[in-house]
């Protein structure tokens, strides 16, 4: 073949990644995504192909690896059949200037398409792979297309990663130089955009090429995204409405532990791949995969629920709790920042031995859980929290929790804490309560796999904000409740048991 030889090593099987959001996508993983496309689009030599966020070229190599399998009749002759499909069928739109030529010198053997070593001589230095500086639409110091904070983007001269294909200016310089009609797009684009200079304000930007792509009008699209849409994200609950309300999303691969598809980061939540098709409407594909095991495909009604249950196993344990209808134990979480949001994971004003009315303050100093004091005019919310008994539940989850390593804590150690106290952010407060024996009863619970179970369909990553809770039952809190009383009540059977084993961690009192 004119693309590589069998003698030749890959070097895009092992390329180093540049950050979590610029994750650079082994071949077997692009092959992956474009094995979800119909086998009839490798031998119609008229549709053209788009990867709207090049970082390697991987993507333009494989498509055009298959076209030159598959348009052989079209055009017996090797070399003619190459210059079609490059000239043609093949367009990317890379990300970065770095990317850029990585990407044509994947694609055309050389960093200049028109150059002596490019396997086609193309009208032009840039070939198909399209990239010039876009700028961002800044209003009142954030961009109005991706969210990028102009003072963590507009420094040093750097690459200010105004992607093109998210942004109006990008597309219309796109547009000038390359016919914005395409049948396929496909890819993996940047996950993710810092909009704080401190970089603790992430946004995800994944969805806005979905959302540009199918506002393209393609006949297909298939990338590879992370998979914590599918139950949380931040900004995501619009894009995971329409996902799940779409019923051109016709496949769906998920793995859970992103590790198996990218080795050398961890996304937590995961990684899916899907497959849109505009003509064929209907139920969707959907396959887990664990352990180089897969389970499904299955054929499911993507929006059931709110959020998407991704392992098909665990449906019919969730019915048997829902069709009880009971009060759901998320009222009684509080909000993410329980008592004002000055008292910060970090807080610093706590006092080591207390004032006269001082409240007593739950926080971490470094890895370990501590007591100090604070003074009241510090809680700023949920004041009628403070002089109750309560339960406080760590807003992040223990180590890998997220679905990651099996089988999952899922939640951190409850405790308890007295009244007249508060805690920092590091907390959720679940109350109020009366006593220490409720509290006490409220913590068997928390400890139990079954809620703990419960919480994990919700929960894609490690923070465990109110709403995971949302399908945990509330129950009286007169007793303490072990795993056997809760399978009992709801029916849980022997299978499902192991099943929820097999998932959930024992937590320990």
């Amino acid at each position: 073949m004119l693309l590589q030889t069998s003698s030749q090593p890959d070097i895009l099987e092992v390329i180093a990644d540049l950050s979590n959001d610029e994750v650079f996508t082994p071949p077997k993983v692009a092959n992956a995504v474009l094995d979800l496309l119909p086998e009839e689009v490798w031998s119609d030599p008229a549709l053209r192909f788009l990867d709207p966020g090049c970082k390697t070229g991987v993507f333009l190599r494989e498509i055009t690896k298959r076209l030159m399998g598959g348009l052989t009749e079209t055009f017996p002759d090797e070399q003619e059949r190459l210059d079609h499909i490059l000239r043609n069928q093949v367009f990317g739109i890379a990300i970065t200037e770095l990317t850029t030529h990585m990407s044509r010198r994947t694609l055309y053997c050389s960093k200049r398409a028109d150059g002596e070593h490019s396997i086609v001589a193309m009208p032009s230095a840039d070939g198909n792979v399209w990239f010039e500086r876009v700028e961002h639409d800044y209003r009142n110091g954030r961009c109005q297309e991706c969210g990028a904070s102009k003072d963590q983007m507009e420094r040093d001269n750097r690459e200010n990663y105004a992607y093109a294909f998210i942004h109006e200016s990008g597309r219309q310089q796109v547009a000038e130089e390359i016919e914005v009609k395409f049948d396929v797009i496909v890819g993996n684009p940047p996950y993710q955009m810092e909009v704080d200079a401190a970089g603790q304000n992430i946004a995800s930007i994944y969805n806005l090429f979905i959302e540009q792509a199918k506002a393209l009008d393609p006949q297909f699209i298939s990338m590879v995204i992370p998979s914590r849409w599918m139950a949380g994200g931040r900004g995501l609950d619009e894009f995971r409405s329409t996902m799940l309300n779409d019923q051109r999303l016709r496949k769906l691969v998920d793995y859970p532990n992103s590790a198996e598809l990218f080795p050398s980061v961890d996304i937590k939540g995961g990684i899916c791949y899907f497959l849109w098709d505009r003509n064929n409407p209907g139920t969707c594909e959907f396959t887990s995969q664990r352990n180089g095991i897969a389970a499904g495909p299955v054929e499911r009604e993507l929006n059931e629920f709110d959020v998407f249950v991704r392992d098909s196993r665990a449906l019919v344990i969730l019915h048997k709790v829902l069709e009880k209808e009971e009060p759901s134990f998320a009222k009684l979480v509080s909000a993410r920042d329980p008592f004002g949001p000055e008292l910060s994971s970090n807080f610093t004003g706590y006092r080591t031995s207390p004032r006269k009315g001082d409240l007593r303050l739950y926080m971490n100093q470094g890895e370990k859980r501590g007591e100090t004091w604070v003074d009241p005019a510090k809680v700023t919310k949920s004041h009628e929290l403070v002089d109750k008994w309560k339960v406080l539940i760590p807003k992040a989850g223990p180590g890998n929790s997220g679905g990651h390593v099996l089988p999952d804590m899922v939640l951190g150690r409850p405790l308890a804490a007295k009244p007249d106290s508060a805690c920092t952010l590091t907390y959720l407060v679940v109350g109020p309560l009366t006593t220490d024996a409720e509290c006490s009863s409220v913590m068997s619970y928390l400890r139990s796999r079954f809620l703990r179970f419960l919480v994990s369909l919700r929960k894609p990553s490690q923070d465990a904000t109110r709403v995971v809770y949302s399908w945990v039952p509330q129950q009286p809190w007169n007793r303490e409740w072990t795993d056997e009383d809760l399978y009992e009540k709801y029916g849980i059977t022997e299978d499902e048991q192991a099943y929820i084993a097999e998932m959930i961690r024992e937590m320990p009192a």
